[in-house]
């Protein structure tokens, strides 16, 4: 799975990572710690770690025009 770790002041991504998913955000959160040299809030107030699925979702919704349009939705799709 690939994690990304982002810069809190910027939001982009500054480093990534490929890691077995049983690791999780966890493991990669420690890795980006050690590859930086920061323990503790200190990292917590200058990076975030999510995955890169999370990254690319988020990415798109702060885009402008993007439209959630399952929200609007007052029907059921399902019923027939």
């Amino acid at each position: 799975m690939k994690y990304v770790l982002i810069e809190t002041r910027t939001g982009e991504i500054d480093n990534r990572v490929d890691i077995a998913r049983e690791i999780g955000k966890t493991g990669a959160r420690t890795y980006f710690k050690g590859i930086k040299r920061i323990e503790g809030k200190k990292f917590d107030e200058l990076w975030i770690v999510m995955t890169e699925s999370e990254y690319d979702t988020k990415k798109l919704q702060n885009t402008p025009g993007y439209i959630k349009w399952w929200r609007d939705e007052t029907t059921s799709l399902d019923d027939f």
